[in-house]
């Protein structure tokens, strides 16, 4: 279970106070969250600005995104899982048809456009919503 404690000033005439509002959120699976592009703490707000441009924080429960570094990962999965079956179908055009250029670029080309680009901002997601799921950080010597 993972605690929010938020803090909000209060001016109220010449005094001013804190109020301190617990809201505890239930573990979300990254696969859930991550794959819908979904905060990872509560799962409303969005977590992307754009394609793939993380935003500041969450809409809905102000987490602060600044934790998330999923660095090449998603280009990593793609390439192992997208494009090695782009370059399976040429190779197999070329020994089967041996298809021209022309050929090779219309069908492959958006094949693997088709198949490298989409998954690019799920697996960002589902990286970003498992760092915070567990919290995971940078390794430190002992």
């Amino acid at each position: 279970m993972h605690t929010f404690i938020g803090i909000d000033w209060l001016d109220a005439g010449a005094e001013q106070g804190v109020i301190v509002m617990e809201t505890e959120y239930p573990p979300l699976p990254p696969l859930q969250t991550g794959i819908r592009g979904r905060c990872p703490r509560c799962g409303q707000g969005h977590m992307f600005n754009g394609f793939l441009t993380l935003q500041p924080e969450c809409e809905a429960c102000g987490l602060d995104y600044s934790f998330a570094d999923p660095a090449d990962g998603p280009a990593f999965f793609v390439i192992c899982f997208a494009c090695i079956p782009s370059v399976l179908l040429g190779v197999w055009l070329e020994v089967a048809f041996a298809a021209p250029i022309w050929v090779q670029l219309l069908v492959t080309g958006p094949f693997m456009l088709a198949t490298c680009i989409p998954p690019l901002r799920p697996l960002k997601g589902w990286l970003v919503a498992s760092q915070y799921f567990y919290k995971a950080e940078e390794g430190k010597l002992a």
